[in-house]
């Protein structure tokens, strides 16, 4: 398949979507995990690798899917 410079100008350029912010990743680390208090690497296994239970896990999914949504909404 060949593209022509028609193809081309059928095409649009959008700004990258911003990711989330080092303040909002870091509230939701800390409010679903107890142990987690930077993002960080602190390079010490103690520090950087946690424990963390499934349901834990699912709720800061949610949560930073719900801040996602939110986002795309303010766009």
């Amino acid at each position: 398949m060949q593209i022509t410079p028609g193809d081309l100008a059928m095409t649009t350029k959008t700004a990258p979507a911003k990711g989330p912010s080092e303040a909002l990743l870091l509230e939701i680390a800390t409010r679903h995990f107890d142990s987690i208090e930077t993002l960080e690497t602190q390079n010490s296994d103690r520090l950087d690798f946690h424990d963390v239970a499934v349901w834990a896990n699912r709720s800061a999914l949610e949560a930073a899917y719900a801040a996602g949504l939110a986002a795309a909404a303010k766009r």
